[in-house]
């Protein structure tokens, strides 16, 4: 895999008033002052009871390469008042991530409401200026991974999922991050081409039906020869074999020989002496049952004489199911009938905005599809276009920082914290504790008095396991331990999404997953609300 760029990312994608806030920070002479802010979601996505953390690959990539450039601060300029004292400039110029930590979830792990997908400390100027990038980059990329692995999970282990939703992306970074979240979150790769240069994505594609009715069947093949695939023995001409396979198969299928589409059987050769040993057949360009099925038969029949085998079919059209049930049971009959047991298991992929009711139905049991392409819904996350993460203070110069608001759901906990996921003897998960920083960690099979979110009054509960979740990252500017491969973190997620209760994978109406705090904590939260917060 080639090495990955520096973040595209710029301390100008950001909101102005991060740069006017800033601004005043300095003039009040507290650029310098000690503060922490956490990254959240206050509400799991798509009606889950689920988040999977991501993003922070792309973070770290951009914090490591923060620093303002001239023409940076010469828009700046031109945008704040034009008394702004040019002392304020050469601040910015200095800055970079130097002085700032980050704790975060690792990439592909379980997230629930309130738990900080990130921790952000350092100069309070300078981590108020991330806030912006810092939300851009987790909260698309974490909704993106939710995403995939909600249809991952619909679809089951065996399904392979391919995104293909680039054409439908939300611009070229959109598709990007999709093509790469998509496949942290469970899907097999992408037809994106450049997230496999730049992320290791695993890529694939074929063709479309434009290559097909770009062919009348009247175009001489300047070279229609095709070496077997041991490469030993003499060229055959594939066209004249091509032939010869599908008069022996329009009779087994009750056809006529003029039935199949002449141009598209040529788009098949065409492509299949470009890729012999990779050819797939897109069936729904004229008719699926008396043209793309009889010319992918004679096609890839004539291909196998030579000792190459098909990689499959695809469909983009009609009903995708009943159509694959057909086909398998050509393929078994032609299998039958001509002595080639490999036709039996060539592979049906099938594609046309599939989203999670159609996903869930070609997933059922007893379907003949393989493979299945999605695009829009996969990229775009129709059901919930936002996961709504937001960034908040929680202590300056470790004093802690609280929000009061007229909506309690907005209100914010108070103070640089540590999180733990409690298990039980079997590793099923029980909940997700929040904590102060200070106090110690939980131990296993130490009953804690605990307060969950929402609930009356406290509980107790007697973990068999204790899980840290928030690991170091980036220590003053200086990573701490690399990253693990994108694949790695893909294979966490899935071990991550298993631990789920099935009440928890549940797509309509799940079980809530409980995040509680510990006793001083909801203290601390009583005493500052009681007091209106510093």
């Amino acid at each position: 895999m080639a090495a990955e760029q520096e973040s595209e990312v710029r301390p100008l994608l950001t909101d102005l008033y991060q740069v006017t806030m800033a601004l005043g920070y300095w003039r009040a002479g507290r650029a310098q002052d000690q503060a922490e802010f956490e990254l959240f979601f206050r509400r799991c996505p798509f009606g889950g009871a689920f988040a999977l953390a991501a993003g922070l690959r792309d973070c770290l990539r951009f914090l490591r390469a923060f620093r303002f450039q001239d023409e940076d601060l010469e828009f700046l300029a031109s945008v704040l008042p034009p008394n702004t004292d040019p002392e304020f400039f050469e601040h910015l110029r200095t800055l970079d991530c130097s002085r700032v930590t980050v704790r975060a979830l690792p990439e592909g792990s379980l997230a629930f409401p309130g738990v900080p997908l990130l921790q952000v400390s350092g100069p309070l100027l300078l981590v108020q200026l991330l806030e912006t990038p810092l939300l851009c980059l987790v909260s698309y990329a974490s909704l993106i991974a939710t995403n995939a692995a909600r249809l991952r999970l619909i679809a089951g282990p065996e399904k392979r999922l391919w995104e293909m939703g680039l054409r439908r992306a939300q611009g070229p970074d959109g598709g990007l991050t999709a093509s790469t979240y998509s496949y942290l979150g469970g899907f097999d790769g992408s037809s994106n081409v450049l997230a496999g240069q730049l992320r290791g994505v695993p890529v694939a594609g074929t063709l479309a039906h434009s290559f097909i009715t770009s062919f009348s069947g009247t175009e001489v093949t300047p070279d229609p020869m095709l070496a077997p695939a041991a490469g030993q023995g003499p060229k055959v001409n594939l066209v004249t074999c091509v032939k010869v396979w599908l008069e022996r198969v329009c009779a087994q299928l009750g056809l006529g020989l003029q039935e199949p589409h002449l141009g598209e059987r040529a788009a098949f050769v065409a492509y299949a002496l470009a890729f012999p040993q990779a050819f797939q057949g897109l069936l729904d360009t004229y008719s699926v049952l008396r043209s793309g099925l009889p010319n992918f038969l004679a096609v890839a029949l004539a291909l196998g004489e030579l000792g190459y085998r098909p990689v499959g079919v695809r469909l983009d059209s009609g009903d995708l199911l009943q159509q694959a049930q057909e086909i398998r049971g050509i393929f078994q009959n032609i299998s039958a009938q001509f002595q080639v047991p490999w036709l039996e298991s060539v592979s049906i992929a099938v594609s046309n905005n599939i989203d999670e009711e159609e996903l869930a139905r070609l997933a059922q049991e007893g379907s003949e599809v393989n493979v299945i392409g999605i695009g829009t819904s996969v990229v775009t996350c129709p059901r919930q276009p936002s996961l709504g993460c937001v960034y908040k203070l929680v202590s300056v110069g470790g004093q802690p920082r609280m929000k009061l608001t007229e909506d309690p759901e907005k209100q914010t906990l108070p103070g640089s914290k540590s999180a733990f996921r409690l298990l039980g003897p079997n590793g099923s998960l029980l909940l997700d504790l929040l904590q102060l920083a200070e106090e110690p960690p939980p131990q296993a099979g130490q009953e804690l008095r605990i307060w969950p979110q929402g609930a009356q009054g406290p509980c107790t509960v007697r973990p068999a396991h204790v899980e840290p979740l928030l690991q170091l990252w980036l220590q003053h500017g200086q990573l701490c331990k690399p990253l693990p491969p994108l694949a790695e973190s893909r294979a966490f997620a899935q071990q991550s999404l298993g631990q789920l209760s099935p009440e928890h994978r549940r797509m309509e109406q799940p079980a809530v997953y409980q995040v509680a705090l510990s006793e001083k904590l909801q203290a601390l939260v009583h005493r500052l609300s009681a007091l209106g917060a510093p």
